[in-house]
Order: structure tokens, then sequence, then C-alpha cells
């Protein structure tokens, strides 16, 4: 759930010259800890959240949007056997011959475009140049920039970097990293509230009390928090998965998550591509699919690459004898002491990517790395990886991130109508009222401290959260003091001490 989970206005009481608060919590209850901060992280996060959830609702869409775009680059209605991949990747040389050649997508399927991958130093950090060449006839069906081992197109890759960074850089991704840090929060705290509501409405015999299902009954702003609440709990368990899911390419929190993959020995092993060397074991994979992957280096000797290019059909026919099918990127080494490699590229409906490190000289297998063989904790990374990039699991994978963004932004406008109710119709005030303050009073003293030392804790881990955590403090700490200043000056002269 996001932004302020607002219950009914609080009771309050009409004396002659005041009015006394009466805050309904139990003694020693997180609610109004929790309202507090649900309330202030709702407010001050959710433009945050609203920006993700646009781009993000984009970027799951992006897929099937480029298939359509680029559908004259990527499919062909040319029929016939395909020709051997080494001349295809020939033919796409010749277009760009200014270029190095360093890796190849064969065409997986009948009318499919193979993908001829050229390093270009003159584009940024992963990426390459792309001819995409009609497997029957060798012919270039065109060019366009890829970004990532996913091989974003330019469309896909525009829309990717509008959500991690807001096409700011690194500066950018302050943004990205923020809304992260403070989703899971918003959301598990939403529930909590909306479950304490329900409860406290269940033992008071209420008819209308609802966890899952709207209150059809309900009018006005009883309506609004009916909606918010109840859309709130059904998606808070994917808003869980997407913080945790994208905390894990943000810059600060990534690098804590990559530490401890690496301490735990839950990193994704690395396949071994040198031919002169012992195995090299594992990479923390700080970078994730589709997000990462760098330049290849250019080869050194014209001569020797021409050599490898030749070796090509071979070398995939070897990596299908040992199960590395289907979809995959072959990489082309730039010397001697380089292995060729075939990955599986991740698709729709494909839960393992297979890889192979051939040497292509003599034909002989030196590394091979089976995705049955990782970590559980490599295996979970991948999966909610592709699952958050909206690959899993095809077009139905894109729809549902596309209507939980859809529902994320629902929730933050009702969040936002619920606060704007809260205005007082009467006085100077035109805002919302803040929950009631002396939250801290209402929890043990004992607890108090637990709380305090896991806050410390969470926010060194999540940075971002921990520094906004106690921005969001300095700021509840300032009005109410402003507020106690506001009072003293109202109060009447006839209650002022003689």
């Amino acid at each position: 759930m996001s932004i302020p989970e607002l219950e009914r206005d609080t009771p309050v009481a009409q004396t002659d010259k005041h009015t006394v608060v009466k805050d309904p919590s139990p003694p020693y209850s997180f609610r109004p800890l929790i309202m507090r901060l649900h309330f202030y992280a709702g407010i001050l996060v959710a433009p945050f959240l609203v920006l993700a959830a646009v781009s993000g609702g984009l970027y799951a869409l992006a897929p099937s949007i480029e298939q359509f775009v680029y559908r004259d680059y990527l499919h062909v209605d040319s029929t016939g056997p395909a020709v051997p991949v080494t001349e295809q990747v020939h033919a796409a040389q010749q277009v760009r011959p200014d270029l190095t050649v360093a890796a190849v997508r064969p065409a997986a399927s009948p009318g499919e475009t193979t993908r001829v991958l050229f390093t270009d130093l003159t584009l940024g950090d992963s990426e390459r140049l792309a001819v995409f060449v009609d497997p029957a006839t060798a012919h270039s069906m065109g060019e366009l920039v890829v970004y990532g081992s996913s091989g974003a197109l330019p469309l896909r890759t525009w829309i990717s970097q509008l959500h991690r960074h807001l096409h700011l850089g690194d500066p950018g991704l302050v943004y990205s990293e923020l809304a992260a840090s403070w989703l899971w929060v918003i959301a598990l705290g939403g529930v909590y509230l909306w479950w304490q509501r329900y409860r406290t409405m269940r033992a008071r015999g209420a008819d209308n009390a609802r966890l899952f299902t709207l209150d059809r009954s309900s009018r006005g702003r009883n309506r609004t928090l009916s909606w918010h609440g109840v859309l709130g709990v059904w998606i808070a368990v994917g808003l869980v998965f997407l913080s945790v899911t994208g905390l894990t390419w943000s810059k600060y929190a990534g690098e804590n998550i990559s530490e401890l993959r690496t301490a735990l020995s839950w990193t994704t092993p690395k396949l071994d591509k040198k031919l002169d060397s012992a195995p090299m074991g594992s990479e923390s994979s700080g970078g994730h699919d589709g997000h990462g992957g760098g330049q290849t280096p250019a080869a050194a000797d014209p001569g020797l690459l021409d050599r490898t290019v030749g070796e090509l059909d071979t070398v995939l026919d070897i990596a299908r004898g040992n199960g590395v099918t289907g979809a995959v990127e072959a990489t082309i080494p730039a010397d001697t002491a380089t292995a060729f490699t075939v990955t599986q590229t991740r698709q729709p409906w494909q839960f393992a990517t297979d890889s192979i490190a051939v040497n292509g000289a003599t034909g002989v297998v030196t590394d091979v790395s089976r995705f049955a063989d990782w970590p559980l904790a490599a295996k979970l990374t991948s999966w909610g990886i592709a699952l958050h990039m909206g690959l899993l699991f095809g077009l139905v994978n894109q729809l549902v991130l596309a209507a939980l963004a859809v529902a994320l932004l629902a929730v933050i406008v009702r969040g936002y109508i619920l606060w704007w109710r809260r205005r007082p119709t009467r006085g100077t005030r035109r805002i919302g009222r803040p929950p009631v303050r002396g939250a801290w009073r209402r929890i043990h003293p004992a607890t108090a401290g637990g709380v305090l030392a896991a806050a410390v804790l969470v926010g060194w881990f999540v940075p971002l959260l921990g520094l906004s955590l106690l921005a969001f403090l300095l700021v509840d700490l300032a009005v109410g003091a402003l507020g106690r200043v506001r009072a003293r000056r109202e109060r009447p002269a006839a209650l002022e001490p003689t």
C-alpha cells in the first residue's frame, strides 16, 4: 500500500475554548508510530513513486512494443534454409568494415533475423552496434544500437534509462533508489494499518468491516479510504517484490546486497573462458542482465578474427550437442587465450540459462555452467530480475506489471485525496492534518529501543532509507516545535500565568 492510509478523523471533544484530541489507540500500540511514518513517507516519497510507476509500467510493456516498432529489423518474410552463421557474420562485416565483430545471436526460429554485434567505442557503457541479417539470404536488414545482455533496442533502452535515472545519469539514480527503498516500508505499514482497522471494526461488531473487498455501502471519504486500503492490500506483495528486486540495481543499497551475497556464497557462478588458467570461481553480480554487459575488447589481430569467425558454426554445433540450445549469444574471442562462449539468452517461459566455453581451434569444451548447479539464491535472483523486467512469463508478465503500476498510481491518488479531505474547514490551515503526535509514548520503552536499533541497522544497509528517515524525523520535530510556539501565541490571556 502506498501513501498515507489515513483512517477516519480522530475523535475530538469540544470544550468552551479548546479542542482536546482523544487518541483511540490503546496503550503500547505501534499504530500511532506506523501511522505517522506512513503519513510522512506517503506524502514526501509519493512523487518519486509516481515517476517510478509510470516509467516502470512503460518499461514492462517495452519488450512487446519494440517487437512492433522494430518489426522490420527483427522479422523477415524470406523462407528457406539458413546460410552458415559464418557467412551471415561476413555479410554484416561488409556493412560495417570499420568496426570489430564481438558476438552473434543467430536466429532462433524461422522468420527471425540474426544479430551480429560489433564493438563501437563511440557508444556508451553496455552498448553495442547490431547489424540485423536475414539468415536465409545473408542480406542486411539495417543496424541499431542495442543495450545490455538483454539486447534492448533504442526505444526500450530510452524507457529503461528513464525508469532508472530520468536520463540524469548518476545523480538521477537517487530518485529510483529512494523510491525502491521506501516502497516496501510504505506497503507493509499500510497493510498493518488496514489490518488493525479491520480488527477494530470487527471487535466493535461493525457490519461493514472489509479486508479484501470494497465496502460498497460507504460514501465520500470512507469510500475513498476503502478503495485505498483494499487495493493496497491486494498489491502489497507485488510492491514488496518490486522494491526488493529494484534495490539490487541501486547504487548504494545494491553494493551492500552484492557484498552480502558474496559473503554468503550466493553469487552467480562465472563461466571460465580462459584457455590458459584455472577456473576463476564466482562473480558478485553487481550488474544484472539487461542493465549490464560491457563492451567486448576488439581483436588486435585481424587475421585471428577471420579465423575465429570461421569457427563459429563448429562452436555452435558443439554447444547444441551439449544442451546449450535455443536462443543463444556466441561471443567471439579477441585473442588466442580466450575461448568462445555460448550462452542461452533470457526468453519468455525459460527458467534456466546454461552456458558453455569452447576452444574454437580444437573443439574442446573447456567449461560448462549449468543453471541447475547454481546456488538457490542465484537462481532466485535470476528469476526475480527476469520477472521485474517483464521477461520471465512474456506478455502475461508484462500485463501484470503494467496493471500493478496502474494500481499503485490509483492508491497514490486516493491517498492524496484522503490527506486533502483531512484539511480543516475553518481557520487558516489549508492542508490535511498529520496524525496525532506522541507516537513514541505509545510504545513500551524496551520495545522502542529495539525499534530504534532495527531502524539504525536497516538505515545502514539501505542508506537512502536511513538518511530520508532521519530527515522525516527532523521535519516532524520542527513541525512539533512550530506548533507549540503557535499554541503559546494563541493561548488566551486569561490562561497565561501571572
